[in-house]
């Protein structure tokens, strides 16, 4: 049995003239939740898709479990839960016969699982998958992925679209599931909220390829933000030590920085700053400065708020 549950070797893939995985490096281990993020077009929805044998890459290589992804069997298949944004299931067979379906294709099948899981949602037996609402097939999905026994989770934006109350049910759903305990978790989420709640593990792709791979707190200890009065246009910021982001807002500047201690401070005061004052850095604040960072130009152009 491998480490890993997911590794990449130098895979790539391209669209055309569009280069949407970049000679990707990725090892995700076994156990935990390792939440994928990144800015649309980094490669998420691509990687996915490889990994679980839809699209052949251009070069490189792909495993899954240990296994070729490009050769996935049946029986290796049946180890991977896999839940999307569109919770796509029949509309016209009823939930009982969605399960019944699935159990009899899944040797794994633990029914207590499934009964917990579903139990969070007001879904009847006897319902069409049609008369569902959106957060209750989303429930549906989880149950069902979480029932057949997976070693592999993955959750490709489970939660799009969903009310707050709907996403507060999921999360609490996968979170209090003793079978999401056994299995080691995907999560893929722009919300940033749910990866700070769930996520043991943040891994941020860009323009496809991986740029963090860390414990959540542990990035959000490497950004830093400061609010500075600073008079006319401040420094350049081709000049500013480790800048990922910066605005200003109502008079003041709002720099983003990453790897920079408290001398940063001295920094700015060094270029006219009349008062600066370190705010805490979010999770969605940071990773947010750290994908922006590329639409900071030579020109000096500032990312929009």
């Amino acid at each position: 049995m491998t480490d890993y549950v997911i590794e990449t070797r130098a895979l790539t893939k391209r669209y055309g003239k569009k280069l949407a995985l970049n000679h990707l490096d990725l090892q995700i281990p076994r156990g935990r939740i390792h939440a994928i993020v990144g800015a649309n077009g980094a490669g998420k929805s691509t990687l996915f898709r490889i990994l679980l044998g839809f699209l052949a890459p251009t070069s490189g290589q792909s495993t899954i479990l240990g296994c070729d992804s490009q050769s996935l069997t049946p029986a290796l298949r049946s180890r991977i839960g896999f839940v999307n944004e569109e919770h796509t299931l029949p509309g016209w067979m009823t939930v009982a016969a969605v399960v019944a379906m699935q159990r009899r294709h899944y040797r794994q099948w633990n029914e207590d699982v499934h009964r917990d899981v579903l139990g969070n949602y007001h879904v009847l037996p006897e319902q069409k998958v049609s008369q569902l609402s959106r957060g209750e097939r989303a429930g549906l999905n989880l149950s069902l992925a979480l029932a057949q026994g997976p070693e592999l989770l993955i959750l490709d934006e489970p939660t799009l679209g969903l009310d707050v109350v709907a996403k507060r049910a999921f999360l609490e759903s996968l979170l209090n599931s003793n079978a999401a305990e056994s299995c080691s978790i995907i999560y893929c989420s722009h919300q940033m909220e749910e990866i700070e709640r769930v996520a043991d593990n943040l891994i941020i792709l860009e323009q496809g390829s991986l740029v963090n791979m860390s414990p959540p707190d542990e990035f959000c200890e490497r950004v830093h933000y400061w609010i500075a009065d600073m008079p006319f246009k401040g420094p350049d910021k081709s000049l500013v030590p480790g800048l990922l982001q910066v605005q200003r807002i109502e008079g003041l500047f709002h720099y983003v920085v990453i790897d920079q201690g408290e001398d940063f401070a001295d920094f700015l005061r060094s270029h006219g700053a009349r008062s600066v004052q370190g705010m805490p850095v979010s999770l969605d604040r940071a990773v947010n400065g750290f994908l922006a960072k590329n639409h900071i130009g030579p020109e000096g152009h500032e990312p929009r708020p």
